[in-house]
C-alpha cells in the first residue's frame, strides 16, 4: 500500500573548518542568489569570477545558467569568457554547470539557430514537442536514473526541472551521460559527467534536501580528488531508481502578503478577494493576519510544499524598486527555503516618488536578485493582451511579458489570471468565448464566459480568459496561474470548467488556484483536467488541511507526487 511521504531530513552540511572554496561564474542572468545560499548552507566560501583570468585560478567552477542559449553565449563572448572557460573544461578541471549551464556545453541549440555553444560535449539541444499531456516548459519535479552510485542515491525522490530544451543521447556523447530523465515521450540527458566535469539540467539548489545532498556530494568529489579528463567509472548494479521517471503533480503554497493597518507585512487571505474581517453588523474590520511571510514560507517548505508563491497585494508603487519591502522577504526566505519561489504584484513599468522611472525588467531583476525564480504578472498581462489583438495578434516587445521573457527566459514569467464568471442564457449572446456550465447562473443561465479583471479583481476588462491566455503564450509567457474570484475562499473545490478550458487552449503548464477545501479537491483537479499544479493558501494557513495529507491522498489515488 502507498505510504505517507516521509518527514524531510536535514541535508548534510560540509565542515566549516576549513571552508571549501568555489568560484562562481555569475553573468547576470536570473536567480543566482539561490546558488549562493545553497553553497553557504553547504559551508562553501564563494569567490566571484570578475575577469577572464580568474577562471584559471578556480579550484572548482560553478556555472548556473538561466535565460536563452543565444543571449548567454553573447554575454560570455562580450565578457571574453568563452576561451578561458573552454580551456578550463577541456582540461577536465572541477566544474558544475546548472540548467542552461549544462546546455551551453553542447555544440548548438534549436533555441538560438546559428549560435555556437562551447562545444565541449558532442550533440545539439532540441525543443520538447508539446501535447495535451506534456506541457512545455518541462516544469516541476521529476526523477533521474542512472548506474552511478551518486545518481542512485537519489532513489525514488525527485529533483526540480524547468526547461523547454533538452539534450538527447547519441553515440558520440553517451560517455558523458551521468543521469537520464523521461518527459514528453522521450528519454533525455538530465546530468552529465566526465571526470570532475559535472553538469545538471535540473536545479539542485531548488530541489530541497535531495538536491542539496547531491550538490554537496559533487563538490566534495571535485575538491577531494585529483582532476582528470577521463570518464568516471562506477560499479554497475541494479538501479534503485525507476526504469522510467515521471513528472509529479505539484502542490503549491500561496502567501498573499500585504501591509496591515499598522504598516506591518502580514500573510492574509481573502473571501472572494476581500481580506478584511467582518463584524457582526457586516462592517469591515481589520486585515486578516495569518502569520509572518518568512516564517510561514519556511514552515511550508519543511512540510513538503513543492513551490512557494508570494502574491504582493499591497501597492508599493511609490517606492524605488530596490527598496520594496518584498525584497527583504525574498532575501530572508531564500536563505532557508530551497524550492522555487514566485513573486507577484507590481511587475510593470512605473515612476517612483523621486521621479525615477523603473521598467518591468528592472523590477523583475530586483526580485530575481533577491531570490525569486519566477515573477507573476497580472494586470499588466491584461493590458498586453488587449494591445496584442489591437496589433493584429502581434507583439512589439513593449510588454513586460516580452521583455522579461527575452532577458530571463519564458520559464521566469507566470501569468496570474483573476477571472469572474459572467452568465448568459445562450452562447450566441456574447462575443466572448462561452462554455456550457453545470454551475447555473442566478437566473438559471446555463452558459458563461470568464471575464478578466485588473486591480485585484476590482475592475472588469472587455477581455475573456480564453483570449488572454492565448495572447500571453504568444507573447512569451511560460506558465499560467489560474485564480477564480467566484471560488476564492469558498472551499468548495477548484473551478474545473475554467481550468479544463484553459488547459485545452495552451501548451503551457497550468496552475489551478482558488477553492480548495479538502484533499479530494486536489485529486479531482488532476483527474478531470491536465493541470500540472494545484495552489492553496487558507486551508494551509489555518491548518485545516496539511500538505502532507494532500500528498498522501494523491498517492492513494494514484497521482504522482514528490517524495520529500
Amino acid at each position: 500500500d502507498p505510504v505517507a511521504p516521509p518527514r524531510p531530513s536535514r541535508a548534510p552540511r560540509m565542515s566549516a573548518a576549513p571552508p571549501l572554496s568555489v568560484h562562481l561564474l555569475d553573468y547576470g542572468a536570473g536567480n543566482v542568489r539561490s546558488i549562493r545560499n545553497a553553497l553557504a548552507y553547504l559551508g562553501c566560501q564563494v569567490i566571484d569570477i570578475e575577469k577572464p583570468e580568474d577562471i584559471n585560478d578556480a579550484k572548482m567552477l560553478i556555472f548556473p545558467g538561466v535565460g536563452s542559449f543565444g543571449a548567454a553565449m553573447k554575454t560570455l563572448k562580450d565578457k571574453k569568457l568563452v576561451e578561458p572557460l573552454t580551456k578550463y573544461l577541456q582540461a577536465g578541471r572541477p566544474f558544475l554547470g546548472v540548467c542552461l549551464g549544462m546546455q551551453l556545453l553542447f555544440q548548438e541549440s534549436e533555441e538560438s539557430p546559428g549560435v555556437k555553444g562551447l562545444g565541449v560535449i558532442p550533440g545539439n539541444v532540441t525543443k520538447f514537442k508539446p501535447s495535451a499531456k506534456y506541457r512545455v516548459p518541462h516544469m516541476g519535479w521529476n526523477g533521474i536514473r542512472g548506474d552511478d552510485e551518486a545518481i542512485q542515491s537519489v532513489g525514488q525522490k525527485q529533483v526540480y526541472f524547468v526547461h523547454s530544451f533538452k539534450a538527447d543521447v547519441t553515440k558520440e556523447n553517451k560517455d558523458w551521460v551521468w543521469g537520464l530523465t523521461d518527459y514528453a515521450g522521450c528519454e533525455y540527458i538530465s546530468a552529465v559527467r566526465k571526470g570532475n566535469v559535472f553538469a545538471m539540467q535540473f536545479h539542485p539548489e531548488k530541489s530541497g534536501k535531495t538536491g542539496l545532498a547531491l550538490m554537496h556530494r559533487v563538490i566534495e568529489t571535485c575538491l577531494k580528488t585529483k582532476t582528470t579528463a577521463q570518464p568516471a567509472t562506477a560499479e554497475k548494479k541494479e538501479s534503485a531508481t525507476p526504469t522510467k521517471t515521471e513528472l509529479c503533480n505539484r502542490v503549491i503554497a500561496c502567501l498573499d502578503v500585504r501591509s496591515n493597518d499598522d504598516g506591518d507585512l502580514v500573510v492574509t487571505k481573502g473571501d472572494c478577494y476581500d481580506v478584511r474581517e467582518k463584524s457582526a453588523d457586516g462592517k469591515k474590520g481589520h486585515v486578516r493576519n495569518l502569520g509572518k511571510p518568512v516564517a510561514l514560507a519556511h514552515r511550508y517548505y519543511t512540510e513538503g510544499a513543492d513551490e512557494i508563491t508570494f502574491l504582493n497585494i499591497t501597492s508599493f508603487r511609490e517606492m524605488p524598486a530596490t527598496d520594496a519591502p518584498m525584497l527583504k522577504v525574498l532575501e530572508e526566505t531564500s536563505k532557508k527555503v530551497f524550492v522555487p519561489l514566485t513573486i507577484g504584484g507590481g511587475i510593470r513599468d512605473y515612476k517612483d516618488s523621486t521621479g525615477k522611472e523603473w521598467s518591468s525588467v528592472d523590477v523583475a531583476g530586483a526580485y530575481f536578485r533577491a531570490g525569486a525564480d519566477k515573477v507573476s504578472i497580472g494586470s499588466d498581462a491584461v493590458r498586453a493582451a488587449i494591445k496584442f489583438y489591437e496589433n493584429g495578434k502581434k507583439g512589439d516587445m513593449s510588454s513586460s511579458i516580452e521583455r522579461i521573457s527575452h532577458v530571463y527566459g519564458a520559464q521566469a514569467v507566470v501569468i496570474s489570471v483573476d477571472p469572474r464568471r459572467v452568465y448568459t442564457s445562450e452562447p450566441t449572446h456574447s462575443k466572448h468565448t462561452v462554455v456550457k456550465t453545470e454551475k447555473k447562473g442566478p437566473n438559471g443561465e446555463g452558459y458563461c464566459w470568464f471575464q478578466c479583471t485588473t486591480a485585484g479583481g476590482r475592475k472588469g476588462a472587455d477581455l475573456d480568459v480564453a483570449a488572454l491566455v492565448v495572447a500571453c503564450e504568444a507573447l512569451g509567457a511560460g506558465e499560467i496561474l489560474l485564480n477564480s474570484i467566484d471560488c476564492d475562499g469558498q472551499c468548495q473545490g477548484y473551478d474545473l470548467e475554467l481550468v479544463d478550458m484553459v488547459c485545452k487552449l495552451v501548451n503551457l503548464p497550468v496552475i489551478a488556484s482558488s477553492g480548495a477545501g479538502k484533499p479530494e479537491h486536489f485529486s479531482q483537479l488532476f483527474t478531470r483536467t491536465t493541470a500540472q499544479a494545484a495552489l492553496a493558501s487558507g486551508i494551509f494557513h489555518r491548518r485545516e488541511v496539511a500538505i502532507e495529507s494532500v500528498k498522501k491522498h494523491l498517492q492513494d489515488t494514484k497521482h504522482a507526487v514528490r517524495i520529500f
